[in-house]
């Protein structure tokens, strides 16, 4: 839970674009819930807080100290900042990985940003470093999040409770806070693109600050062995273009069997060859395309055997409560026979995906839109997302591009059209999160709704959710894919006609099984629960092989890693204890897929 200092959750929280200077600001802040929303006008902005919090878990949980589960309006942090000396000339950034939903920072009482969204990451300039070198300076920052308005919010609950697969809420900071010293001119967050035919990476370097008479140095190492270097003049239009190229004897391509990556190191001089910046990140050379109904890694169909994965924490919630919680996860995802997993509603921190690229682990990143639905028959269609939906998600897309574990993008999860008669506002979202992200992405497959409503015509995967428990019922509703007419929630009166897209099943199982629990309000799952472990297995292998055995059938998603407080249809038990054997699991998962066979 903490390193040595006893600061909670130390570890470097972006390993894609490293500094050597940083400061981690988790740990113990003053801290004050704001029930009503009127702390600024009550004097929190310039007062002592009466409650202490240890960041970066969220007040709704016990690592927090707080462990608060009402309904909270507002949410305010307190602390004193100073930092190093050696950080003098240098510009003051403070990141924070996550923060729900709506967040102002002030320093001495003085507004120095703001932003909107509770699962993407953001950096607000604090201004000179000098500034914060010889006298501590009050960094004060507030987080509103009402449970009423209809807001991104995954599968936390709009109700007092959890229920089914709606979770406990999280509110306020819940991923790592930190500082970090830049120069005038530096770097911001590299694009690296993979070139599978080309053997290279393409990398944009985006440049914040002047740029004249300086250059960039982009080295691409295989250890301690330089690969390739290119040295250029830095673009007058703060974006410098450049490729490294792999050589032959070095080519190793990047693959569950070898999640090879190769260290790309850069660095920002002046004529006279003096340092400015340097940061240091990484690559994976893959390739992830479309032939007919196969979707391929590096020219080859891998059958995607995907697990759900909801990201929560008995004692964090949405927070791990350490690093190696995010490596055991996957660790225990792969001992299962899985070689994957949607990232399911909800914006998983960069260090997973950093474990996901290290260890070979496919992932699908994803949106935690619900929450945009709103009750009653005034609602035109039922759910109203707004422009924010589309700026959040790109924020994602923008963050986590470069990372070669990820295969593909959800923006959305089972939406619904209730209007058939005209477009709705859901289908402009819609259209818009599928548009931004391909412009933004041209290198990854985009399914415009995961399940329910598919609104675009030129999604590039369909799919649907499907939690028939009987294996028999679920292979007959499965087999129309062979004649060009898969199965579709609603009846296909929801989607846009299916054109030959790559087909998958996003979501099924969920097999209700908790010896330690009685069925009820605390124990709940899809259809009807198993009367055995053993009639588990049984009806696991029937929906699995359904889906293997299908030639069309790219992938699947089975539905859940572990349990999640009430919902209780996980491989494993919420405390990642064992719940099943998973070699049997796994040995039902392993074989080969029909799809597969086409090498």
């Amino acid at each position: 839970m903490t390193d040595d200092s006893g600061c909670p959750r130390a570890e470097y929280p972006r390993p894609s674009f490293r500094r050597p200077q940083w400061l981690n600001l988790n740990g113990e802040w003053q801290f004050q819930v704001d029930q009503a929303d009127s702390g600024l006008e009550r004097g929190l902005l310039t007062s002592e807080l009466t409650d202490r919090i240890r960041v970066p878990f969220a007040p709704e949980s016990e690592l927090s100290g707080v462990g608060n589960t009402d309904f909270l309006e507002a949410v305010w942090y307190r602390r004193r900042i100073q930092v190093p000396r050696q950080w003098q000339g240098m510009d003051l950034l403070l990141h924070v990985g996550a923060a729900d939903y709506d967040t102002t920072v002030w320093v001495d009482g003085v507004e120095r940003g703001r932003h909107g969204g509770g699962f993407t990451s953001f950096t607000i300039e604090l201004g000179a470093a000098h500034d914060f070198i010889e006298v501590p300076r009050t960094l004060t920052i507030r987080c509103r999040d009402s449970h009423r308005d209809p807001q991104p919010r995954g599968k936390q609950s709009r109700e007092y409770a959890g229920r089914a697969a709606h979770y406990g809420r999280t509110t306020g900071i819940w991923q790592t806070i930190w500082l970090e010293p830049v120069p005038k001119t530096s770097f911001e967050r590299p694009r690296i693109t993979p070139d599978v035919g080309a053997s290279a990476f393409h990398l944009e370097l985006p440049l914040r600050g002047r740029t004249a008479e300086l250059r960039v140095i982009a080295e691409l190492l295989d250890g301690e062995m330089v690969l390739d270097r290119v040295e250029r003049a830095a673009a007058s239009d703060f974006t410098t273009m450049l490729d490294l190229v792999v050589p032959e004897e070095g080519r190793r391509l990047w693959s569950p069997q070898d999640p090879h990556l190769y260290d790309v190191r850069l660095h920002l001089v002046s004529a006279d060859g003096t340092v400015i910046d340097a940061v240091e990140s990484y690559a994976g050379l893959r390739s992830v395309t479309i032939d007919g109904p196969a979707v391929l890694l590096n020219g080859e169909p891998v059958f995607q055997r995907l697990v759900l994965d909801q990201g929560y924490y008995p004692d964090g919630l949405m927070t791990a409560p350490a690093d190696q919680a995010l490596i055991e996860d996957i660790e225990l995802s792969i001992a299962a026979g899985f070689n994957g997993a949607r990232l399911h509603e909800k914006v998983f921190e960069e260090r997973f995906l950093f474990h996901a690229d290290r260890l070979g682990y496919l992932v699908w990143g994803e949106f935690g839109d619900w929450g945009c639905r709103e009750p009653g028959p005034a609602a035109e269609d039922n759910q109203r997302p707004d422009a924010a939906y589309i700026t959040q998600w790109i924020e994602v897309v923008q963050r986590d591009y470069s990372h070669p574990s990820l295969i593909g993008w959800c923006p959305l999860n089972e939406t619904y059209q209730l209007r058939h008669d005209r477009i709705t506002a859901l289908d402009d979202v819609t259209r818009g999160m599928f548009l931004a992200t391909k412009l933004a992405d041209r290198t990854r497959p985009v399914i415009d709704a995961s399940g329910y409503a598919h609104r675009v015509d030129e999604t590039d995967v369909y799919d649907s959710h499907l939690y028939e428990q009987d294996p028999a019922t679920f292979a007959k509703l499965m087999a129309p894919l062979a004649g060009g007419a898969p199965y579709a929630n609603g009846e296909g009166k929801w989607s846009v006609p299916y054109r030959g897209q790559p087909y998958f099943c996003s979501e099924f199982g969920g097999i209700w099984w908790n010896p330690r629990a009685t069925q009820g309000d605390e124990s709940w799952g899809y259809g009807e629960a198993v009367r055995s472990e053993d009639e588990l297995y049984e009806r696991f292998a029937g929906l699995v092989d359904a889906l293997l055995d299908d030639p069309l059938m790219f992938g699947y998603c089975y539905t859940q890693l572990t349990d999640v407080f009430q919902e209780q249809n996980g491989i494993y038990f919420f405390d990642r204890s064992a719940k099943l054997d998973v070699a049997r699991i796994r040995a039902i998962q392993l074989r080969t897929a029909a799809i597969e066979e086409r090498r």
